[in-house]
């Protein structure tokens, strides 16, 4: 049987995504506010057969580690990912979505990224892990630097939305990078 994976930390835990998420997800992906941010803004409406059959692919799926992000008083606000983990190079994409807007501001995704970042590199042994945004989700760029990810180019205009084109911004993180900034002991196993 394989252990089940969970991450604690001052604001949020991540923990297995499960199949009772299902109804949060749906309730995020057909908000308007949510969507803006994520590729998937232009589809059509998500329903829960869908997001219990993406939750059952996560749970198959080995190149991703997906976890549910749940607040500190229990809510399941979110999910977070590294995805596309290629074992050759040792990279993965980083992905996020807090889905639940009463938690946006809070930390939370930035705190949730810490710990998976931190289990990717150490865990995982990754050497880099990157992620693409788009330039107008301004808090999203404030948190990826938080985090410690540079800019690492832009696919200018790449994405046409709302009557406007809008850049692409890549950014990444190196294994070198992260441990520098780490302080002893932040990140002990609970």
């Amino acid at each position: 049987m394989k252990k089940e994976i969970i991450l604690k930390g001052k604001l949020v835990t991540l923990r297995p995504l499960s199949q009772k998420d299902a109804g949060r997800f749906c309730q995020w992906l057909n908000d308007s506010e949510v969507l803006i941010f994520l590729d998937i803004y232009d589809r059509s409406r998500t329903t829960l057969k869908m997001e219990k059959e993406w939750i059952s692919k996560m749970k198959r799926e080995k190149t991703r580690a997906a976890f549910a992000i749940d607040a500190n008083d229990g809510t399941h606000i979110g999910v977070v990912s590294l995805r596309d983990i290629e074992p050759l190079h040792k990279n993965a994409q980083f992905g996020i979505i807090i889905g639940d807007k009463k938690y946006w501001g809070q930390g939370c995704g930035t705190e949730a990224g810490k710990l998976i970042i931190d289990y990717g590199f150490r865990k995982l042994k990754l050497h880099r892990i990157w992620l693409g945004f788009y330039a107008y989700n301004i808090r999203a760029e404030k948190s990826y630097k938080k985090l410690g990810f540079k800019k690492e180019g832009c696919l200018r205009q790449q994405l046409f939305r709302k009557g406007h084109y809008h850049d692409l911004i890549n950014m990444g993180i190196l294994r070198d990078e992260w441990l520098k900034r780490q302080k002893p002991g932040q990140f002990k196993k609970r």
